[in-house]
C-alpha cells in the first residue's frame, strides 16, 4: 500500500513516519509523510516552526509513547517533555533527542561526566592503579570530587577556595576611608555609617589608606569584633572628639562590622540577587592548595597510572590522554627485570614512572617478586578498561573534539561541542531502529570539521537509524536524503510544510525561503572590501593555546576571524581583544559564574600582552555574547529592550488610568497592585501529576493574562496591557506606528531577523543566537558617533542563510557609520562578505594558536596551509 503526502511525494505508508494534525506552537494542522531509515533535514527560517515539528511534535510523542511503557514510578525520575498537539502519529520509533542546549552552570558537570568518560577513568585507577606503601584500595567513588568520600575536604571538591583580602577589598590604596577606599562597604548611608563609626573609635579616616598602620588596616577590615559605639552624625573628627569628651548624646548609636565580615554576612544571608553579585565582586577564587585544584583528596591523587595522577590525567586533551593510555590498551605492560637496591626515594621515582598496570611497590624495596598489584586479573583489567577509554576517546577525536580536556567544565562549552559529545555517546551505543532527533548538530563548526560530523551521522544512519536533522547548513540540506521545508515566515507566517521530499525537488517551489540559497550560485554580487583606517595591534597574547603571539585587526572595517574548533580563535578574540581593549578603556573584568553566584577562578592564566597601537582610536568597547538575557521567565524582550517601559507609559497615560490615578508601574507584572494575585504575575499555575508529565496550566483567575482585572480594564487603541505582551514584533509594528520610541526598537528587532518573537516572550525560552540578536538590536538602538569595537563570536549560530543577510545589513551599517566590527565565525557566506580574514590555526588545541593566514577574502583563500582557504576558495572561483 502507497499513499501520497500533500506536497507531491508517493510515500510507502510502511516505511514512513505519518503526521496528521500537527498544531503545535504555530504549526498550522500539518500533514506531513516522513520516510524512515534516512537522513531527514528539517529547514525553514528562524520561527517557522520546523523544531516544533521536529522536536515539539515528533520527538515529544516518541518519547510519551515509550515512557507510558515504564512502570509510574520509573516515570516521576524522568524529566517528561508534554504531550504534543497533534491528532495521529504513524509509524514512529522510538527516538533519542539531542538539542542545542548550554552546559549547566556548575563546575561539578564536565567534558567526562558527560561522555561518562570519568566512571572508566575512576575505574582505571580503582582496579589498577599504582598505590604507596601500605594504602589500601580504594573504591571507584573515591576518585570522584562529587562524592563525600572522594572530594578533597578543604575545597569540598570544587577545586578552588574563595578569600577576601586587602586587595580586593581596596582596589585603590591611594584613597582615603572617607574617599571611600574601602569599596567593599555598602554604599549609601550604610557605608558612611560604618566611616563615622570608625572617627568615633579615633581612626583618621582622611590620610591615604597605604599610610594608616598595618594594625590600624587589618583590623578594620578583618575584624570579628562588633564593637558598639555613639555616632555624631555629620560631625567633623574634631567636632566628634570634642562630642565625646563632653559625654554629648549622640545622633544613635552604631555597630561596627569589619569589611570581610560585611561580604561573607551579606553573601550568606541576602535574598538580594543584585546585592549577592555585588560583594560577590570581593571574593577572590584561588586554587586549593591542598589538592592544587584537582579537586580530590590527597589519598586518591597519591595513586598513579602511567606515571599520572587522575588530576593531572584529566587536565590533558582528550589526544594527549589517549597517547599516555594507548599502551597499557594494546597490552604493554613494562617491569623492571631486576631487583636493585634503592632508597626509600629512589624507590618513589621508580614508581612515578612504572607503567600502569603496576600496583603496590613491594615492602622489602624489591620489584622481582611479583606482588599482587602486577598480577594477570590486574593486567586484563588495566588493558580492557584502558581499550574502552581510548576507543571512546578515538570516536571524539573523529568528530574533532580531541583538543577538549576531560576537566573541561560545561560552562566553558558551546552548545555545538555539547552536542557533539552526546553525539558521540550515541555512535558507541550501537542502537537500531531509532530516531535520533538533532538539533542544528554544524553548530559552532569549521567546515573542515563538518566532514567528520557528516561520517559520524552516516554510522549512525548505516547502523540502521533514522536521522532527524533541524539544520541550516547548506551543505547539510544538500547531503540529506529527504527535506521538509516549513515557512514560508515566521510565527504566524509559518507553520505549514512547504515542501517534503528529496532536495532537488525543493528548487520548484517558489514560496521557500531556503531554495534562492540552496540551488543558487552561492556566490552573490562580491563587494569591494573597505579600506582600512588605521590597525589595531596585539603584541605577545598568552592565553590558552596562544603563545606569544601578534595579531592586528583593521579599524573602521568588518573583520572575520577563522579556524577550526579549538584553533584559538575565541581566545584571540573573545578574551584577549576584549580583556586588552576593555583594560584600556578602564572595564573591569567580568567573571564566570559558580551556580548562578561566584566568580569561577580558572587554572588558566588571565591575557597577557599589550596594546600595541591603534587603542587610541577606540573610544568605546561593545562585546555582543551568546548568553541569556535573564534567568527567569520574568525578564523577557519587552524588558531587556526598555521598549515596554514606552509602552507601559502609554497605557498610564490613557484616560482611564489617569482617573483611577494608576502609574506607569501599575501595568508591570513584576509590581503587586496591577498583576494577577493568584499567579503573581507569571500567567500559569504548576500541576504536578506524579508519573504523568507536569503540567504548566493558565492561571484560573486571569487566564494566562498574567494581571488582575482591574489593570486589564485600561486599553490603549484597543488592546490591554496582556495583548500587548501577546503580539509578535511584527504584529506591534503596526500597533505602534506612530510612536517613535516603540517603533524604533521594533523596528530594528524586525531588521534583524526577530520579528517573529512575541514582546513577552521569556528569556529562559530564547536561544543563545535570539539573545545574541537581541542584544546587538538593544545596542542598535544607541546614537551611533563612531569610533566603537563590536566584538561577536559566532553571530550567524542558529540563523537561516535569509536571516544572515538581514544581520549583515546591520553589521555593516556599523561600519560604514564609522565603527570596528570583529566577528569569530565559522559561516563561509559571512567570511566571504569581510573586508579582513584572520585565519587561526593550523589546527586545535596545541596544533593551533598562530595565525595561518590574514589578508583580504580573496587572498585568504588562496593561502597555504589553510584549513579554510580549499573551503573559501569555491566563493571566488
Amino acid at each position: 500500500m502507497s499513499t501520497r503526502n500533500k506536497t507531491g511525494a508517493r510515500a510507502d505508508a510502511s516505511g514512513y513516519v505519518r503526521v496528521r494534525g500537527a498544531r503545535e506552537h504555530n504549526l498550522r494542522d500539518v500533514d506531513v509523510d516522513i520516510p524512515r531509515d534516512a537522513l531527514v533535514v528539517f529547514s525553514g527560517i528562524s520561527g517557522s516552526g520546523k523544531s516544533s515539528l521536529a522536536f515539539g511534535t515528533l520527538y515529544a510523542e516518541a518519547q510519551r509513547r515509550y515512557l507510558e511503557s515504564l512502570s509510574p514510578y520509573a516515570r516521576r525520575l524522568i524529566d517528561q517533555v508534554g504531550v504534543p498537539d497533534v491528532d495521529a502519529i504513524e509509524g514512529l520509533p522510538p527516538a533519542v533527542a539531542l538539542q542545542q542546549q548550554r552546559g549547566t552552570a556548575s563546575v561539578r558537570s564536565s567534558v567526562g561526566s558527560v561522555t561518562t568518560l570519568s566512571s572508566l577513568l575512576r575505574m582505571l585507577y580503582s582496579r589498577a592503579g599504582t598505590y604507596p606503601a601500605d594504602q589500601p584500595m580504594l573504591y571507584a567513588e573515591d576518585f570522584s570530587p562529587n562524592t563525600p568520600q572522594g572530594a578533597c575536604p578543604n575545597c569540598h571538591g570544587l577545586g578552588h577556595v574563595y578569600e577576601v583580602t586587602e586587595q580586593s577589598m581596596v582596589p585603590d590604596p591611594s584613597l582615603s576611608i572617607r574617599e571611600r577606599a574601602i569599596a567593599a562597604w555598602p554604599p549609601a548611608w550604610h557605608g558612611q555609617n560604618q566611616r563615622d563609626i570608625l572617627v568615633t573609635l579615633g581612626y583618621d579616616v582622611d590620610i591615604p589608606w597605604r599610610e594608616l598602620p598595618k594594625k590600624q588596616r587589618d583590623w578594620i577590615l578583618f575584624t570579628d569584633e562588633q564593637p558598639v559605639v555613639p555616632v555624631y552624625a555629620g560631625f567633623t573628627p574634631a567636632q566628634t572628639r570634642a562630642a565625646l569628651r563632653r559625654k554629648q548624646e549622640p545622633s544613635y548609636m552604631g555597630t561596627f562590622s569589619g569589611a570581610r565580615r560585611y561580604v561573607l554576612h551579606t553573601f550568606a544571608s541576602t535574598q538580594s540577587a543584585m546585592m549577592k553579585k555585588r560583594v560577590a565582586r570581593y571574593m577572590v577564587g584561588t586554587a586549593c592548595p591542598v589538592c592544587d585544584g584537582k579537586r580530590l583528596k590527597r589519598e586518591a591523587l597519591s595513586v598513579t597510572f602511567a606515571g599520572h595522577d587522575i588530576g593531572a590525567l584529566s587536565q590533558l586533551s582528550l589526544s594527549a590522554m589517549a597517547e599516555v593510555l594507548r599502551p597499557a590498551a594494546d597490552g604493554h605492560f613494562q617491569a623492571p627485570a631486576t631487583a636493585a637496591p634503592r632508597s626509600r626515594a629512589s624507590g618513589r621515582k621508580a614508581d612515578a614512572v612504572r607503567v600502569a598496570a603496576g600496583g603496590h611497590r613491594h615492602a622489602g624495596g624489591s620489584d622481582v617478586r611479583r606482588t599482587p598489584d602486577l598480577s594477570a586479573e590486574k593486567r586484563i583489567a588495566a588493558q580492557r578498561i584502558a581499550g574502552d577509554l581510548v576507543e571512546r576517546i578515538g570516536t571524539l577525536q573523529a568528530l574533532g573534539l580531541g583538543y577538549l580536556s576531560m576537566d573541561r567544565t560545561t560552562p566553558t562549552l558551546s552548545p555545538g561541542e555539547l552536542q557533539r559529545l552526546r553525539l558521540a555517546t550515541q555512535i558507541r551505543s550501537s542502537l537500531f531502529g531509532v530516531v535520533y532527533v538533532l538539533d542544528e548538530p554544524t553548530a559552532g563548526l569549521h567546515p573542515a570539521d563538518g566532514q567528520a560530523l557528516y561520517r559520524a551521522l552516516d554510522q549512525l544512519k548505516a547502523a540502521g537509524n533514522t536521522l532527524f536533522v533541524v539544520e541550516h547548513d547548506l551543505d547539510m540540506l544538500r547531503r540529506a536524503d529527504w527535506l521538509v521545508d516549513v515557512g514560508p515566515g515566521a510565527g504566524q507566517h509559518g507553520g505549514q510544510v512547504l515542501y517534503s521530499g528529496p532536495p532537488e525537488g525543493l528548487r520548484t517551489v517558489k514560496a521557500s525561503l531556503t531554495a534562492p540559497y540552496l540551488f543558487g550560485s552561492g556566490r552573490g554580487q562580491r563587494r569591494t572590501p573597505r579600506t582600512p583606517a588605521g590597525w589595531l595591534e596585539l603584541r605577545g597574547i598568552h592565553r590558552n593555546n596562544l603563545h606569544g603571539l601578534d595579531a592586528r585587526f583593521p579599524l573602521g572595517a568588518f573583520t572575520a576571524v577563522t579556524g577550526v574548533s579549538g584553533s584559538g580563535k575565541s581566545s584571540l578574540v573573545s578574551q584577549a581583544l576584549v580583556e586588552l581593549v576593555g583594560a584600556h578603556l578602564g572595564h573591569e573584568p567580568v567573571a564566570d559564574e559558580v551556580d548562578g553566584e561566584l566568580p569561577v577562578p580558572s587554572r588558566i592564566a588571565p591575557t597577557r600582552g599589550r596594546l600595541h597601537v591603534g587603542a587610541g582610536a577606540i573610544r568605546r568597547l561593545v562585546n555582543v555574547d551568546q548568553k541569556p538575557i535573564g534567568r527567569t521567565p520574568r525578564s523577557n524582550l519587552a524588558t531587556y529592550t526598555g521598549l515596554f517601559d514606552h509602552v507601559r507609559t502609554l497605557f498610564a497615560a490613557t484616560p482611564m488610568a489617569k482617573s483611577r490615578r494608576y502609574s506607569a508601574g501599575r501595568f508591570s507584572f513584576n509590581v503587586a497592585q496591577g498583576r494577577c494575585a493568584t499567579c503573581e504575575g507569571e500567567g500559569f499555575v504548576h500541576v504536578e501529576l506524579l508519573f504523568m508529565p507536569s503540567v504548566y496550566a493558565p492561571c484560573p483567575t486571569c487566564h494566562g493574562q498574567r494581571y488582575n482585572a482591574k489593570t486589564l480594564e485600561v486599553s490603549w487603541k484597543g488592546h490591554n496591557i496582556a495583548q500587548v505582551l501577546a503580539m509578535t514584533v511584527d504584529e506591534a509594528l503596526l500597533l505602534f506606528a506612530d510612536q517613535p520610541p516603540v517603533q524604533r526598537v521594533l523596528q530594528l528587532l524586525h531588521d534583524i531577523g526577530l520579528g517573529y518573537l512575541r514582546l513577552g516572550q521569556p528569556a529562559t525560552e530564547l536561544s543563545g543566537g535570539e539573545a545574541q540578536r537581541i542584544k546587538l538590536a538593544t545596542e542598535l538602538q544607541r546614537s551611533q558617533r563612531g569610533s566603537s569595537l563590536y566584538v561577536l563570536d559566532e553571530p550567524t549560530t542558529g540563523l537561516h542563510p535569509a536571516d544572515v543577510d538581514k544581520l549583515m545589513a546591520q553589521l555593516h551599517g556599523l561600519v560604514d557609520a564609522g565603527n570596528t566590527v570583529v566577528v569569530v565565525e565559522h559561516d563561509l557566506r559571512v567570511v566571504a562578505d569581510a573586508d579582513w580574514v584572520i585565519d587561526v590555526g593550523p589546527g586545535a588545541g596545541e596544533q593551533g594558536g598562530a595565525i595561518v593566514a590574514a589578508g583580504t577574502p580573496a587572498q585568504v583563500s588562496r593561502a597555504k596551509g589553510s584549513a579554510t582557504a580549499a573551503f573559501l576558495r569555491r566563493w571566488f572561483e
